[in-house]
């Protein structure tokens, strides 16, 4: 265990955390709602400093972002746990941890990760599978390592941060995918036992910083599928930078959310044309094949990046512009 930062001393040893959005009061010996930090005499404790519970070579289309690095590698790596209750998670047997009767992981140091990056050639750590917020220390460690070591720092996030969390982050933090996986609170509440704002404001907050920001959406039928809700997502995204690749992916049943039905292709088609409708210039499809993946210059129309599922088959870019007519494309390349 690690004393946990981002947290004030109240009386009765109760304690208030302030990295992620529930912002938990917590009393003496009780877990947050991430169930990771605990309050142990009036101190919060993290559990899972620098226990890994995953760490693999990923290229970076898997995260998935398109328009930060392409063709290049990534250590992603995880510690257990999450601040959200999603019942379609498809990492759920390391997201929902049991960190009171077991703990679970391989203990690494900040210096043996960004060491093991350099070692795999990966331009980049990405910190992923699970919510990286969660394990904020470790984090944070590993990314002013490897900063001087000369890596980018990667998200894939929830969005569920406080102010506080990303004031601390965005010096180190140099691109983020961040799901915005509903837009309504009720869904939310229910499906997530979150709330859809600070989401939404993490967003703003990252972009606003310089983060370099890619969103995905993940179209479950039943629960976010409308033309009304995708088109909802959509707008708000436009007002945010209408250059944010938006990628609608592909549901498969999973976890408890076995019973539900694959996303057919043509629901996606309908969150394309209606990002497109709202003036998403970069709109991408997820966990399909054959279509969807292309980065086509937004001014000429012309595909730039062709890929094959995670491999790059082809690049028409040259100094982060066209090659066929010179436009500038959001994001960053070299």
């Amino acid at each position: 265990m690690k004393e946990a930062q981002l947290y004030t001393r109240l009386e009765d040893q109760k304690v208030h955390c302030h990295l992620c959005a529930h912002s938990c009061r917590i009393q003496k010996d009780r877990f947050g709602f991430c169930a990771v930090r605990q309050n142990i005499n009036g101190i919060l404790y993290t559990h899972n400093y620098g226990r890994l519970v995953a760490a693999n070579i990923d290229p970076i289309e898997k995260k998935p972002l398109y328009h930060f690095l392409p063709g290049t590698k990534t250590f992603s790596i995880a510690c257990g746990g999450c601040n959200f209750r999603c019942g379609f998670c498809q990492n759920w047997e390391i997201s929902q941890l049991d960190f009171i009767n077991q703990h679970p992981g391989d203990d690494f140091s900040a210096e043996n990760v960004v060491n093991l990056a350099r070692q795999n050639n990966c331009q980049a750590i990405a910190y992923t599978y699970t919510e990286p917020t969660i394990y904020f220390e470790f984090a944070l460690e590993v990314m002013k390592l490897a900063k001087v070591a000369g890596l980018r720092n990667i998200f894939v996030t929830n969005g569920y941060m406080s102010k506080e969390s990303i004031s601390l982050l965005k010096s180190y933090l140099d691109a983020a995918n961040i799901d915005l996986k509903f837009f309504k609170e009720s869904s939310y509440q229910e499906i997530c036992s979150s709330s859809l704002a600070p989401v939404l404001d993490s967003i703003r907050l990252l972009h606003d910083a310089g983060v370099w920001i890619e969103i995905t959406t993940l179209v479950i039928p039943g629960e976010n599928d409308t033309p009304g809700e995708l088109s909802g997502i959509a707008k708000f995204i436009a007002t945010v930078d209408k250059n944010i690749p938006w990628h609608v992916s592909r549901f498969h049943p999973d976890y408890r959310f076995n019973s539900y039905p694959v996303t057919p292709d043509a629901t996606l088609r309908i969150a394309q044309d209606l990002g497109k409708g709202h003036g998403l210039r970069y709109i991408y499809a997820g966990n399909v094949s054959g279509w969807g993946q292309e980065t086509l210059c937004a001014q000429c129309g012309r595909p730039l990046i062709k890929r094959a599922g995670f491999d790059i088959t082809e690049t028409h870019i040259f100094d982060n512009k066209c090659k066929f007519c010179t436009a500038r494309l959001p994001g960053v390349f070299k």
